[in-house]
C-alpha cells in the first residue's frame, strides 16, 4: 500500500509530482488543527539556520587550514605534494595587521566622537533645536478646577539643580 504524504506548500507539490509512484494527500487545514494528537508538522529548515551552520563549519575549516599552514614544516607539506602556499611571513603579519586595523579604527571612532561633542561649558549641552520648555496653563482656570496633565517638556536646569543640590536633607 502506498504511503500518503501531507502537502503543506506548493514546493512539496512539485517534488511529489516529480515522483510518480507517490501520491500526495491533500488534507484540509481544519482537519490538521482539529487533531489533538498532532503536535508538530513537517517543516523545512530556515535559511538563516542553514547559512549559520555553513558559516560556522567553514570558519572552523578555514581556521584549521590556517593553523596547518602556519605550523606544519615545509618538508611535511611537500611530502603530501603541497608545493604552492603563501610565505610564512603572512602567518604572523596578517593577524597583526588585522588587529592593528581594528584598534586604529576604534581610536578613530573615539576621536571623531570627541571632536563632534560640544564643550561641557557650552549651552548646546543644555538646549538645542528639539528642546521643549514647559508651557503655561490657561490663566482663566479657577482653583477648584482640575489641572490637566502637563505637556511633554524638558526639565529646566534650575529646577533640577534645586531638587538635587538643595540644602535641606531629604533623608
Amino acid at each position: 500500500m502506498e504511503e500518503a504524504h501531507l502537502v503543506t506548500s506548493p514546493r512539496l507539490v512539485l517534488t511529489f509530482s516529480k515522483r510518480k509512484k507517490q501520491k500526495p494527500d491533500f488534507q484540509d487545514s481544519d482537519m490538521i488543527r482539529s487533531s489533538p494528537f498532532r503536535t508538530s508538522q513537517v517543516h523545512g529548515s530556515k535559511h538563516s539556520e542553514v547559512y549559520g551552520f555553513v558559516g560556522s563549519i567553514s570558519t572552523v575549516v578555514a581556521t584549521v587550514i590556517f593553523l596547518i599552514w602556519a605550523y606544519v614544516p615545509d618538508k611535511l607539506l611537500e611530502s603530501i605534494r603541497i608545493r604552492y602556499y603563501p610565505s610564512r611571513y603572512r602567518a604572523l603579519a596578517t593577524p597583526a595587521y588585522l588587529m592593528m586595523t581594528l584598534l586604529l579604527g576604534l581610536e578613530f571612532y573615539i576621536g571623531l566622537n570627541f571632536t563632534t561633542t560640544p564643550h561641557p561649558t557650552s549651552l548646546n549641552t543644555l538646549f538645542d533645536e528639539y528642546s521643549l520648555e514647559l508651557g503655561e496653563f490657561d490663566p482663566q482656570m479657577e482653583e477648584g478646577d482640575e489641572r490637566p496633565i502637563d505637556p511633554i517638556s524638558d526639565i529646566d536646569i534650575t529646577s533640577f539643580s534645586d531638587v538635587m543640590f538643595s540644602s535641606s536633607d531629604f533623608m
